[in-house]
């Protein structure tokens, strides 16, 4: 019985392939002629709509499969597309062309920083594809959507929103700042030479830099956590009248390896759990795990 089933199983593998998730996926020709209709009518599709046309149609093709239990492999991905329909998006409300330039500075001045710090007497160096990956996402922020502590204006109870910045983006963070004025050239020449008199430390970091950083987010994992908790304290001071934060939002930025940290997800169940709509996480996928 043995030798019958394994001569059975090597002829199937012969016949289909390799095994896939429980699935062939080399099969038998059986109509050659209609498979070449199929396949010239996707060439069809492709010449006279183009390609977002035929991808449009393989898809709807392999949700339907699925539909009948035809048995494809599944898709392993989504699309890195908005949730948004295109025809519902707000108009942009700022101007898109000067925002454009101002971030393409910031990224030159960021990784100007980095490279200068990793010069052959200091050594020291940076990550630079962090910030590069996610400056639209902060220029977003800080130019439509992140409050001052001033914030609301009209209001005695002024607490504005809480932002933790992921720590291997900070340069872009500083290179910012200079933009702003804010820091100084030997400042960003200091970078991760905490012992020169003008320098910056290599992550956010309250106690060095108590004017300019407000939460510190390294080592990874530290930031997500925290902020988790402090949506739930700003709900707190809420519900028992102790402070106005009904207009406060808690954000934290992300990287996408950061999210392996058993600290990132630890206490994500909690906030589900407490319905802090007052959180957003902002997780930077550039696919490079920084």
């Amino acid at each position: 019985m043995t030798t019958t089933s394994g001569s059975h199983s090597e002829r199937s593998r012969e016949r289909f392939g390799v095994i896939s998730d429980g699935l062939p996926t080399q099969l038998p020709d059986i109509d050659p002629a209609e498979t070449a209709e199929w396949l010239e009518s996707l060439d069809a599709v492709l010449d006279s709509a183009g390609r977002p046309r035929a991808r449009f149609l393989m898809l709807k093709l392999l949700e339907r499969a699925r539909q009948k239990a035809v048995g494809v492999p599944a898709l392993r991905s989504t699309d890195y597309i908005n949730t948004i329909p295109p025809e519902r998006e707000p108009w942009f409300p700022g101007d898109e062309h000067l925002e454009r330039r101002i971030r393409a500075y910031i990224r030159w001045n960021a990784a100007i920083m980095v490279s200068r710090a990793n010069r052959p007497e200091i050594g020291v160096g940076g990550h630079i594809a962090s910030y590069a990956s996610a400056a639209s996402l902060y220029e977003v922020g800080f130019n439509h959507f992140f409050r001052g502590k001033d914030f609301p204006h009209d209001s005695a109870h002024r607490s504005g929103d809480q932002v933790f910045f992921q720590g291997h983006a900070s340069p872009g963070i500083y290179a910012r700042a200079f933009l702003e004025g804010r820091l100084t050239q030997d400042q960003l020449d200091g970078f991760r030479q905490e012992s020169r008199a003008a320098s910056l430390p290599s992550y956010p970091h309250p106690r060095l830099m108590p004017d300019f950083w407000e939460f510190p987010t390294v080592s990874m994992g530290l930031g997500p956590i925290a902020a988790i908790y402090q949506a739930r304290f700003n709900r707190y001071l809420q519900h028992r009248g102790i402070k106005d934060t009904s207009e406060s939002r808690v954000w934290c930025f992300l990287g996408d390896g950061e999210m392996d940290e058993p600290e990132s997800l630890g206490a994500i169940g909690l906030a589900a759990r407490e319905e802090l709509d007052n959180l957003v996480f902002v997780v930077n996928c550039n696919l490079q795990r920084l």
